[in-house]
């Protein structure tokens, strides 16, 4: 989720204001033809659906990234490879449906991070609930910071606009995408949703860790490969894994939550749940008790995790 956006941190936008979609017409900024034409797809799709109704434009990007945009990127036939390796005695066509609902979740929740405006009302009064909403709630009252952990599964940011919904102030930490046309307009919808969220770099994490200090909020993703990390299991099989969000906890005594945003049945609506926060022992010991709490997720729900994402490397 959550590179520099122009060489700063990115400030804390009017959560009001629509999010610009903005297209290049020179390659700048290290683009090239292909960033360029794939930006120009994606900014088609986008303008397109955002001229729907909301429930129906969440349907409608869901089942164009499960039938058209992931199968012609390779994305169907590497989450199947993925699953193979987790759940080898799966039968092919279990595997092919979680696949192909990967990546319609996938899909209804880019557009739902791009609906600036309906995505927050539409959950903003999600009810909140699990022993880390408590946890979360006295610690601001306490002016003690907290970390809220995830990963790519279900809509994470569904839990952060709750919040901010609420009146809390969740910060993120964001890296640029490759494609800078389609970051240009990325990191402008990121600043829509309300609460600061900060550039990856010196400069940014600055500004991110002075947030925490002051006792705020930060939510951050760590599911995703990370060289020369530690090696934790996940699903059953060594993953490299970063253990910054526990050594943050460490050093700053913030307090470290597990949170989910678990999409309903339905398709439009999330079931909203803050665990009981990781108690403080030492960062790779945490780390892994995160890993463990995504993973039981996925097994309860395989098909909302992004098993795109090459999780795991030789």
């Amino acid at each position: 989720m959550f590179g520099t956006v122009n060489g700063s941190p990115a400030r804390r936008a009017n959560p009001n204001k629509k999010a610009r979609i903005m297209v290049k017409f020179m390659p700048s900024n290290g683009g090239n033809i292909i960033h360029f034409t794939s930006n120009l797809v994606i900014i088609s799709i986008i303008k397109l659906a955002l001229a729907m109704p909301y429930r129906f434009r969440v349907r409608f990007v869901g089942a164009v990234v499960q039938y058209i945009l992931g199968p012609l990127a390779g994305y169907r036939t590497r989450a199947q490879a993925h699953l193979k390796l987790i759940w080898p005695d799966m039968p092919v066509a279990e595997r092919k449906k979680i696949a192909s609902a990967c990546l319609n979740n996938a899909g209804r929740t880019f557009i739902e991070n791009y609906s600036a405006r309906d995505f927050p009302k539409h959950v903003k009064n999600s009810a909140l609930h699990g022993d880390g909403w408590d946890a979360l709630q006295t610690a601001a009252k306490n002016g003690r910071p907290v970390i809220l952990v995830s990963g790519h599964f279900g809509n994470y940011e569904a839990v952060r606009a709750a919040l901010v919904g609420r009146g809390f102030d969740v910060g993120g930490l964001y890296r640029n995408m490759a494609n800078p046309y389609f970051n240009a307009h990325y990191v402008k919808t990121m600043q829509a949703f309300g609460g600061p969220v900060f550039a990856q770099g010196r400069r940014g994490t600055a500004g991110f860790v002075r947030h925490l200090k002051e006792g705020g909020q930060l939510v951050l993703l760590f599911d995703q490969h990370v060289f020369n990390a530690p090696e934790v299991d996940f699903l059953g099989k060594p993953a490299n894994t970063a253990t910054s969000a526990a050594e943050l906890a460490l050093r700053y005594n913030a307090v470290l939550i597990p949170f989910y945003g678990i999409r309903c049945e339905n398709g439009i609506d999330f079931d909203t749940i803050l665990e009981t926060p990781i108690e403080h022992s030492d960062a790779l010991t945490m780390t892994k008790a995160l890993s463990d709490s995504l993973a039981a997720r996925i097994r309860e729900n395989p098909s909302q995790w992004f098993w795109v994402h090459r999780r795991w490397r030789p």
